[in-house]
């Protein structure tokens, strides 16, 4: 059996609500545990550039040489789509296109952890890594070699905190019914949670066919909030795991889990180029529990930018210098 030291973890309250609206932002181009082992079209990307923003502020505020505003007092976001709620009272803190259809990469994955859990598996059951389980689509590299074994448990926590993708999909592969049977049961869920506007081919997020909207995605990280295996590995920082003939390091792809600053309930990113960079998380900012979604971010720190210029709004940061 392959064992992992857990190095840390990110313990989050679970709050849940429904989802109403408020501020907008500037436009722009992101059950017990075991501790062992998706080419946006062009189409939509012009409707992106295009779309319509409301004011969020009648003023500009510049904090660090960073501005939070625009010229028209809207919170400046390289994100696509943007969403972040209130759990509270179930406000729209921030939206920015929210109802847009964008790819939503690795985000998948928390369907697929939700899917896998649903069906109530050994976890200490070992699986294996095999062709099947190689990315020919993207060509994605893995750090986990075909023939490597490891439980359930180590899969998921692979999938879910490094994003490795040849994990999530041998846990689809080694589900009821194979592969297909799990992809039918993620678009069961999506249907059954009311994401009309959410579908998936497969369970890893390499394909640009599994797209969803932020408004779909905010209901899916609350769904996905309430399972305390996928709160604990989606907020763990670091692991080691034996492979057998090494142990290997493996961190979480978003750094925002290890900075002290930040209390994360839930977390996960994806990327794709169709998808440009995106981060989906269940915070507390400002002593309010909230969830946050960033789609189709226009650089690799992007999405981290926004999450912290929401998060310093909220806050209420005074800034050093003002101007227009």
């Amino acid at each position: 059996m392959k064992k992992f030291l857990l190095y840390s973890l990110v313990a989050a309250m679970t709050v849940f609500v429904s989802l109403p609206a408020e501020v907008s932002a500037a436009s722009g181009k992101s059950t017990g545990s075991s501790k062992q082992n998706v080419k946006t079209n062009a189409a939509a990307r012009q409707k992106t550039a295009k779309a319509k923003q409301k004011p969020v502020a009648s003023k500009v505020v510049a904090a660090d040489s960073e501005f939070l505003f625009d010229k028209e007092g809207r919170l400046t976001l390289g994100s696509a789509s943007a969403l972040v709620l209130d759990q509270m009272t179930g406000a729209a803190l921030v939206e920015k296109n929210p109802g847009m259809i964008l790819p939503i990469a690795s985000i998948s994955k928390l369907m697929t952890a939700m899917v896998l859990l649903d069906s109530r598996p050994n976890m200490e059951e070992v699986i294996s890594i095999s062709d099947a389980d190689v990315d020919y689509l993207k060509g994605t590299r893995s750090r986990l070699p075909v023939g490597v074994s490891m439980t359930r448990d180590t899969a998921l926590l692979l999938a879910l905190m490094s994003s490795e993708n040849r994990a999530a999909n041998a846990l689809a592969r080694h589900y009821p019914g194979g592969l297909p049977a799990f992809v039918a049961a993620m678009n069961r869920k999506a249907k059954a949670m009311g994401l009309t506007q959410t579908r998936f081919e497969e369970p890893t997020g390499l394909s640009f066919n599994n797209v969803s909207t932020a408004r779909d995605l905010s209901r899916m990280v609350m769904a996905a909030h309430q399972y305390p295996l996928i709160r604990e590995y989606s907020t763990m920082a670091a692991a080691k795991v034996d492979m057998g003939d090494r142990v290997l390091d493996f961190t979480n792809t978003n750094a925002l889990v290890k900075n002290p600053q930040w209390q994360i309930g839930l977390s996960k990113t994806g990327y794709i180029s169709e998808a440009g960079r995106c981060l989906v998380m269940q915070a507390w900012v400002a002593g309010k529990p909230v969830v946050m979604v960033f789609l189709d971010s226009n650089g690799k720190m992007t999405r981290v930018g926004d999450a912290n210029r929401v998060k310093r709004w909220m806050e209420g940061d005074t800034p050093k210098n003002t101007g227009a």
